[in-house]
């Protein structure tokens, strides 16, 4: 069985569809109308190649939906983790466990490591992010200039970015990826806080 979770798990039939109930558009493989894909296999290396088509599903559906944060109680109640047609959901322990399967390969990090309720979902990482920043910084003639942390997140200049909408932590880490580089520094705190790019 463990060919069915073969490493293109988005196959070359996998389709950009419309939610029913969301205007955003989602993608879903093949598999996902699989119903043994929301069981958990018994056997250790099926599993593995499970939970790395459910990581690739999560992250293409996050990127499509542009969901930088994934919280159990919530997720597991929407399409990503319940196919309604076919009447299957992966369980919260199941689910728990893929993330933790991707938090060991640096797709996700736990809001609250103890609980375990939610995570900052990475579909590109912090170094592909930093780099994306700098590269708009640089093609907008910014370099020199400093921006708040909200201008950067959620201002006008940035709605057509694909980093619009970033949430504060996942931000303040991408941007680190620069300090290291050289390429920013940061200064100030809380709302105040700002970044000049060199």
């Amino acid at each position: 069985m463990s060919s069915i979770f073969g490493n293109n798990i988005l196959g070359n039939n996998a389709t950009l569809v419309g939610s029913s109930s969301s205007t955003a558009p989602s993608i879903f493989p093949p598999l996902y109308d699989f119903p043994p894909f929301f069981t958990r296999y018994p056997n250790a290396s099926t599993w593995t190649a499970q939970r790395a088509a459910w990581s690739s599903l999560i992250l293409a559906y996050c990127k499509a939906h542009k969901l930088w944060q994934l919280h159990l109680s919530d997720a597991l109640e929407t399409e990503l983790f319940h196919n309604a047609a076919l009447g299957r959901r992966l369980k919260h322990q199941d689910a728990v466990e893929v993330l933790e399967f991707m938090a060991k390969e640096g797709q996700v990090d736990w809001i609250d490591e103890s609980n375990k309720t939610g995570v900052n979902v990475w579909w590109k990482k912090p170094e592909e992010w930093g780099s994306v920043i700098f590269d708009w910084i640089d093609s907008t003639g910014q370099k020199g200039s400093v921006l708040t942390l909200y201008e950067i997140a959620h201002g006008d200049l940035t709605t057509a970015q694909e980093f619009h909408g970033m949430e504060e932590g996942m931000l303040k880490k991408a941007l680190g990826v620069l300090v290291k580089r050289g390429s920013a520094q940061i200064f100030g705190s809380g709302e105040e806080m700002g970044v000049k790019f060199f």
